[in-house]
This record gives C-alpha cells, sequence and structure tokens, in this order.
C-alpha cells in the first residue's frame, strides 16, 4: 500500500533540525508497529532523522508492508527462541496467547538498544527516544545518556487510559460531570493474569519520561486527555494529542497493482458494502464463525470479510485461512454479493472507498482511529485488551457505532440473528444512517485537523518544537 502522509509536509523555513534524532521503540505487534510507523513518517517530513529498533522477522515484515521504508532507518536485532504457541480458540480469554511468551523475550533489547544510545549520543546533539509503554523496560537506560530523553507513546485511547486510571483509584480525587459515561467496562476479563504483571511492570518503570504521545484528535477525546492531565502528579510531563497517525488521504498503487478487492469495491454502490475484520490477533471460536458467515448471509448486504488464523509471534509464518469453517458452499453462494480475504488486506484503503459503508471491528485502537478519520460507523465487537472501553467511547461518546454485544455477556456466542440484526441496523436503517452522518461529518472533522492550522497539526509542530529546543 502506498500512502499519502497524513499531516502536510514539515515547514521548509523550519527545518534546520539535523542535530535531533528520534529512536523509536514500538511493541512487536501490528496494531503498535503501524501506529508508530505512521508518527515516524510524520517526523521524517521535519528532515529528522527517525531509526527504528525491534527483531529482525518483525522488521522484514513491517517493510513489506509500508512504503516509504527506506526514509527510516531499521535496526534489527535477533529474536531469541521461544515456544510458538497456537491461539486457544477455547480460552475463557481471548487474549493474544503469544503475548507474555513475546514479552519475556523483550529483554533481549535492552542491552543492543542502549548501545545504539550511546552510539547516536556521540553524532547528535539530543536523541528523541519514543517508545512504546510496554517498551519502558527495554529503554529504561535512557536516563543514563545525558543528551537523551523520552516519550511515552500510547497506544490506546486517552478514554480507555483514563477509565483505566480512573477505576484504580480508591478515593476518588474529584467527581466527573454527569454526562461522561460511569457504566465503564472493568479489566476482567481483558488480559490474562501474566499479561497484567507484564503490564504493571512496565508502568512501574515510567519516572524516566518526560512526556506522553497519544494517537487521538483533541476533537475526538479532549475531555479525556484533559482529566488525564488533571490525574497527573507531574505538570511537567506534557500530553501530546497528535492524531491521527495514519494517512487521512490513502493514494493507492497503480491500477494493475491494487488489490482484487478493490477493484471488487469499485463495482459496489456507495455505502453498500460492510467490512468485517478483527484485527491480526484475534481469535475465534469454530462455530462462532459459523453464526457470524450465516449473519451475514442472512443480511442481504455486500461484505468483504478477512478471514485467517491470527498472528502467533511469527510474523513471517503463512496463515492459514479459516475457509473450511464456512458453512457448505458458503462461498459459491456469496460469490457475486461478498468477498472473503484470507491474507493481508489494504485497511485503510478499503475503509476510504465510497463503497464501504460500515465496519463490525473488534476495536483496537488502530482501527477504531482508521474507521473515524475515514468517516466509517462501527459495529463494535470488543474481544480483548483496550477494545472494551473503546467500544464505548465509538457507541456511547461519540456515538458513530453500535454494539454486538455487552462486554458483560462476552462468554456467549453471537448468533447469526445479532449479526444480521446489528448489520442491518447500522446500514439500511434510520438509526443507522444518522450514525452514518455523525461518522462522516466527524471524518471531516479529524481530517481538518492535520490540515495547516488544525489543532493536530498544531499539537505535531509543538512537538517538534518541544524536542528540538
Amino acid at each position: 500500500m502506498s500512502v499519502q502522509n497524513c499531516h502536510l509536509q514539515g515547514d521548509p523555513d523550519n527545518l534546520n533540525h539535523g542535530q535531533v534524532v528520534v529512536v523509536m521503540v514500538p511493541f512487536p505487534a501490528h496494531g503498535h508497529i503501524n501506529q508508530l510507523l505512521h508518527l515516524s513518517h510524520l517526523i521524517t517530513s521535519f528532515q529528522i532523522e527517525v531509526h527504528c529498533v525491534g527483531f529482525t522477522l518483525h522488521n522484514h515484515q513491517t517493510k513489506l508492508r509500508i512504503s516509504n521504508a527506506e526514509k527510516i532507518h531499521f535496526h534489527d536485532f535477533q529474536l531469541p527462541p521461544f515456544k510458538i504457541i497456537p491461539p486457544n480458540i477455547d480460552a475463557s480469554i481471548h487474549f493474544p496467547a503469544h503475548f507474555p511468551q513475546m514479552s519475556d523475550s523483550l529483554s533481549h533489547l535492552r542491552q543492543p538498544v542502549f548501545r545504539l544510545l550511546q552510539e547516536l549520543s556521540t553524532k547528535f546533539r539530543k536523541i528523541i527516544v519514543i517508545h512504546d509503554n510496554l517498551m519502558a523496560s527495554v529503554v529504561q537506560d535512557v536516563k543514563l545518556v545525558s543528551n537523551a530523553e523520552s516519550y511515552t507513546f500510547l497506544s490506546v485511547s486517552a478514554f480507555t487510559i483514563f477509565f483505566s486510571k480512573w477505576e484504580s483509584i480508591t478515593e476518588k480525587p474529584f467527581q466527573l460531570d454527569p454526562d461522561v459515561p460511569i457504566c465503564i467496562p472493568s479489566r476482567e476479563g481483558c488480559f490474562t493474569p501474566e499479561f497484567e504483571e507484564f503490564i504493571i511492570s512496565q508502568h512501574k518503570l515510567l519516572e524516566f519520561e518526560s512526556g506522553r504521545l497519544f494517537n487521538t484528535c483533541r476533537l475526538i477525546e479532549g475531555r479525556y486527555i484533559e482529566l488525564l492531565a488533571k490525574l497527573s502528579t507531574n505538570a511537567r510531563k506534557r500530553i501530546f494529542a497528535i492524531g491521527p497517525f495514519n494517512p487521512v488521504e490513502v493514494k493507492g498503487t497503480s491500477r494493475g497493482n491494487r488489490h482484487r478487492c478493490l477493484e471488487w469495491l469499485d463495482k459496489q454502490e456507495k455505502d453498500s458494502v460492510i467490512y468485517v475484520s478483527f484485527g491480526t490477533v484475534t481469535s475465534m471460536k469454530d462455530d462462532q464463525i459459523r453464526e457470524l458467515a450465516i449473519g451475514l448471509e442472512r443480511s442481504g448486504l455486500s461484505f468483504i470479510w478477512v478471514l485467517r488464523n491470527p498472528d502467533n509471534g511469527d510474523f513471517c509464518a503463512e496463515h492459514k485461512s479459516r475457509s473450511a469453517l464456512l458453512p457448505n458452499g458458503y462461498e459459491e453462494r456469496m460469490q457475486n454479493r461478498g468477498m472473503v480475504v484470507r491474507e493481508w488486506a489494504p485497511q485503510l484503503e478499503i475503509l476510504e472507498h465510497p463503497a464501504t459503508g460500515g465496519f463490525i471491528s473488534h476495536c483496537g485502537w488502530s482501527s477504531c482511529m482508521e474507521s473515524i478519520t475515514m468517516g466509517v460507523p462501527i459495529v463494535a465487537w470488543p474481544m480483548h485488551s483496550d477494545q472494551p472501553k473503546n467500544s464505548i467511547l465509538v457507541t456511547e461518546v461519540l456515538r458513530i457505532g453500535i454494539l454486538v454485544r455487552n462486554w458483560a455477556k462476552r462468554a456467549d456466542i453471537v448468533t447469526s440473528d445479532s449479526v444480521e440484526n446489528a448489520i442491518r441496523r447500522l446500514m439500511v436503517s434510520k438509526d443507522g444512517q444518522e450514525m452514518r452522518k455523525r461518522a462522516v461529518d466527524l471524518g471531516d472533522v479529524v481530517r481538518g485537523s492535520v490540515s495547516k492550522g488544525g489543532v493536530s497539526r498544531l499539537e505535531l509542530e509543538s512537538f517538534i518544537a518541544h524536542i528540538t529546543r
């Protein structure tokens, strides 16, 4: 996929930043890596050199999926052997099974990252480390480099971060406004106990950070960014909301190289197609896949469904399809109305396409921001992590989507009837039309925020000025 940068190019009159270098340290999962790669392109547009560190196999796969990779300096480190654990589709918590094992391997990055920072410290006046909040242990030695400072990237919504903090506070320091949602899903069922411990261990190391970055826009989450600032015990640590990181205009490759699903979308009517994708690490039970398939068929609407096995930590492994789980003759019956995609799909280009009228999503934050940016309403189907809270932001605060089920009933199978009803409500009901209008209007506003003088553009420029001071 070839993409345009979502913010305007850096101001030509203010590009003397050659003495500053940025080092990106993403958590090795697609939803985390992609966001920081988009941010990397924004920063390079200001003529600031960007280095990205990671394990060799992850960097290899990443470079295959992005354009302008040559503008970023990738540093490949060998991933130590770890056991590849296949997804347990029958687990009570649908959290990726390989994440705890992957997290244990991160300690091997600490020394090589520190050596890289030491090397760069002799060549640049200042080193800016931007790291995922789950990579604090890897970059903790930044405090030993005299000309370096670090910024924590939060890969989830400000809404989710605020209510996660709020939930942990016994004596609330202030009252919330009456219109702020109070029925927020708890963390129960969102993570495995092992990964909860890992998250806590990373947060304990964040005392060395100089600020925080969010892939969000104050026009979407301004209230919750302000509430986070109100909770902060250190006013000197600034919060920057400089999203969307992703491009707001997607420039397709030449027609002959376009993904086949885009060619198919070209033949569909405006707002007629529902796009179905649950990210790269989501596992579904076999009977749930069948119920989803039947619901899509009964809805009578056109669809693109990305159906593949989730990542298991080995990004370079081939992903086997789940076609055997579809009802007999399903794809033959759907060949004129639906498309099942079993490989990587160009999500941004699908969401931007005029034929796409809705998105059935797990509500990972990267997917939420892409959908919001493109003005596409969402059928929210959260699975784990930050997704339950994101789904409340989408459905109750922004009012640009509907829940396919309540998080409290996450152990229940979503029936084909529920799937059909949710799709038809979003795509053909008066209620759904109003949601689509709100989504389109919000998308227009958010895309405008990254233009010259827009709130996100100004915040990006403020961040660049801050790190190059």
